[in-house]
């Protein structure tokens, strides 16, 4: 009986979180998109969290100051060439779990496991539904036709998310044309690049041009948004249109995570990287920020449902990353500023 009863209490203690369990997060995502979420895991596993959310690229440079001496477990950030970024400056470290194979997708995810993406995002073409017809807009690359001269807004050269834009164009076209439709697209500004994804959509709705280019989940927000009732009609005055459904696909990227280099607390970092792509997880990231599941059959929100089904492509973003150099360079040498 004694002996029954060691074992039972040696198998509980190893399967029960130590009472000083916890993790500390890095996260460049706003802490309403994150804290929530660190809360549920908490309660499902007693292991406690600590977060310090702050831009992103203040977090990854002190990660690289910090060293060995960082309290940090777990990095969270958005885009593939800010995670790529992160790899290369040597602050994360390989994670190899089933559970986060068998629920990421090959081309969502690190091939040599230091990130993998928690969630979706699509860039697609907004246009004003009293200026455009859906059916006159086809791909990225006719963005660079003349037609469209004086009618589209997009954000600056230093955006991420552009980066990783033309990073695909490049991919897919290669360099000299991706250079070519890079000078196409800014013959065809409205303005000059200014202010984030929502000014974007705004001045379109404004009549200041006719198409947007921006992040499917800024237009979510805008929509829903009570607190800014001139966003909310501005958004309604713009159709989304998913770009190159007739080829490789629509343009997608990811807010992602990895362990860092010196986690102290690796293994309940690696238990709240697989909470983040449960389908609780998942799911919440839909209804809440208007972001699409990476995990494959997750149930999605409404509002995303509305939109209708899209084709993505399917390119690995680690190449985004790598490639991010490059973009930058056709950006500069088009006058994209």
């Amino acid at each position: 009986m004694i002996r029954k009863l060691m074992l039972f209490l040696t198998l509980v203690s190893l399967s029960a979180p130590s009472l000083s369990a916890e993790v500390n997060v890095y996260s460049g995502r706003k802490e309403a998109l994150i804290k929530p979420l660190l809360d549920r895991f908490t309660e499902q596993t007693g292991i406690k969290t600590r977060l310090v959310a702050a831009k992103a690229d203040k977090l990854l440079v002190r990660l690289q100051n910090e060293g060995r001496n960082t309290p940090a477990d777990l990095f969270i950030t958005v885009d593939a060439g800010r995670l790529h970024r992160a790899k290369k400056a040597g602050v994360l470290q390989p994670v190899e779990s089933e559970a986060l194979k068998r629920s990421v997708p090959a081309h969502l995810r690190d091939p040599e496991g230091q990130w993998y993406g928690l969630s979706q995002r699509a860039r697609v073409i907004f246009y004003a539904r009293d200026r455009v017809r859906p059916e006159d807009l086809s791909t990225y690359e006719d963005l660079a036709d003349p037609r469209w001269k004086g009618k589209i807004c997009i954000r600056g050269s230093g955006n991420i998310y552009n980066q990783s834009l033309v990073a695909s164009l490049s991919i897919a076209n290669g360099e000299k044309a991706t250079e070519e439709w890079a000078r196409g697209l800014v013959r065809n500004m409205a303005r000059p690049p200014r202010g984030g994804d929502r000014d974007q959509i705004m001045a379109a709705a404004a009549g200041q041009c006719d198409l947007a280019v921006a992040n499917t989940y800024y237009y979510g927000k805008m929509l829903t948004n009570s607190k800014n009732p001139a966003q909310k009609k501005a958004a309604r005055k713009m159709g989304l249109f998913w770009p190159n459904q007739q080829g490789r696909g629509t343009h997608v990227n990811v807010s992602g995570a990895g362990v860092t280099r010196y986690a102290k607390n690796r293994d309940e970092a690696i238990r709240l990287l697989e909470f983040l792509v449960s389908p609780e997880a998942q799911k919440w990231y839909a209804e809440v920020n208007f972001e699409y599941p990476v995990v494959e059959g997750v149930e999605t929100s409404e509002r995303l449902r509305s939109w209708g089904d899209f084709k993505a492509d399917r390119v690995n973003l680690d190449r985004l990353g790598e490639l991010n150099p490059l973009a930058v360079r056709i950006m500069d040498r088009a006058g994209w500023r």
